[in-house]
């Protein structure tokens, strides 16, 4: 038996051309699937008339709309007043009376604060819209961007201005630094007495120390 299959192996290589190695056949890799845009989808890009924005300080550009399959895309810059992790809060897309707020987030770039200059980050921000979408006179709004503090910020850079906060309001909570396994972590030191733990946390820990408020609005036609 060993024989036999030796003798039809070796039958098997003589039957290729000479001078040739046998033929492998490897499987065909399928190319890896992306999301099917149906014809009835509309794609356009829009130009801004009015792509600069300021409010609290902050400068924000749209740099372009565009609409592809059911994504309405806006590339928003927006400058950094600090070294936090800054990203953009809230904001919606209003089109044909419809405010849409739920969206995504794509990082373009992001150049920190350097030599007392500002930094700056783009964001793609994606919202899904259905096919018949009127985005004839459509907006997008920022209503807020905020911080996501790193370690040792909580120190450094927002207990200060929370702790003077609570002082010009008349609000006798005390916070203070102090080191937890060897990391400094603020820490509420002390609050009133008709005050509970759970308020002074909230009135610590609020967005206004650690968001900037527009709105900075940008309107655009994407109509066909």
């Amino acid at each position: 038996m060993k024989r036999f299959i030796l003798v039809l192996t070796l039958s098997l290589f003589a039957c290729a051309p000479s001078g040739q190695q046998p033929v492998v056949v490897l499987p065909v890799l399928l190319p890896t699937a992306t999301a099917f845009i149906d014809p009835s989808y509309p794609s356009a890009q829009a130009e801004l008339a009015a792509p600069n924005q300021a409010a609290s300080g902050i400068e924000v550009r749209m740099q372009s709309a565009s609409v592809e399959g059911k994504n309405v895309n806006a590339e928003v810059c927006f400058t950094l007043p600090d070294t936090s992790d800054w990203g953009i809060q809230t904001a919606s897309l209003n089109y044909g009376g419809t405010i849409l707020q739920e969206f995504g987030t794509t990082l373009v770039t992001l150049q920190e604060p350097a030599n007392g200059s500002l930094g700056l980050r783009c964001d793609t921000l994606t919202f899904v819209v259905p096919p018949d979408a009127d985005l004839t006179n459509a907006s997008v709004v920022i209503d807020a961007i905020s911080a996501t503090p790193r370690e040792g910020e909580y120190c450094s850079v927002y207990m200060p201005k929370i702790q003077q906060a609570m002082l010009e309001r008349g609000i006798g909570i005390t916070l203070d630094c102090v080191d937890v396994n060897g990391v400094l972590t603020m820490q509420i030191l002390s609050i009133p007495a008709d005050m509970t733990q759970e308020q002074a946390e909230q009135l610590v820990y609020s967005d206004e120390f650690f968001a900037i408020k527009g709105p900075w609005s940008f309107s655009f036609n994407l109509s066909q």
